[in-house]
């Protein structure tokens, strides 16, 4: 398999737990405001979505979207248990909480990257976000992990999202059980192997 990514972006979340479950794989940066890959081919020809991440399967085919690209590695070894078992009340809380950091966490971060976003619309945005964070701060005060004791895919997603708070100026002060959430998550071997693997740790 390959993952295409680009550092520090939400493709460090499949990059996690393509680690995590000992997969064999390659991965190839990504540019995306040039949509060119590093071996220099057009990215649009292969995702036509121009972002990532990306995952090409050992057949050659594509699939793309974050939280289903996670389900399908968690899929892949069961004995990892880094999702429950399909069709179980268990898998749908992680497609629950999956849906949430996608649309509530990972869409609240998304504006903030944009320059030209009046600081208005940043500091409406940012006390949106703070709400949200507060949910997931009430989760993490009462267990090691979202689902639970056990890591799986929605933690290294929430993790990469958290990850963001730095650059936009997201303060984290006012949830200490996410940051040692984050702290805890980021301890992982399969976390640093990736953060190193992308220039982001040492």
């Amino acid at each position: 398999m390959k993952l295409f990514y680009s550092p520090g972006a939400c493709s460090l979340s499949p990059h996690i737990i393509l680690r995590e479950g000992g997969f064999a794989f390659t991965t190839e940066k990504v540019d995306i405001r040039a949509k060119k890959t590093a071996a220099g081919e057009d990215f649009l020809g292969i995702n036509a979505k121009g972002y990532v991440p990306a995952l090409q399967l050992d057949d050659g085919s594509l699939l793309t979207e974050g939280p289903a690209i996670v389900q399908y590695l968690a899929d892949q070894v069961p004995d990892k248990k880094l999702a429950p078992a399909n069709g179980t009340l268990a898998r749908y809380r992680l497609q629950e909480m999956l849906n949430f950091i996608s649309t509530e966490i990972h869409k609240g971060f998304s504006p903030l990257f944009n320059p030209a976003f009046p600081e208005e619309g940043k500091r409406l945005t940012k006390e949106r976000l703070a709400l949200r964070l507060g949910v997931l701060e009430a989760v993490v005060a009462k267990q090691a992990f979202l689902m639970g004791e056990q890591f799986t895919v929605a933690d290294a997603y929430l993790f990469t999202t958290l990850n963001w708070a730095g650059h936009t100026k997201v303060d984290l002060e006012p949830f200490p059980a996410l940051r040692a959430y984050h702290a805890r998550v980021a301890d992982r071997p399969s976390v640093q192997e990736a953060l190193k693997a992308e220039g982001l740790a040492k």
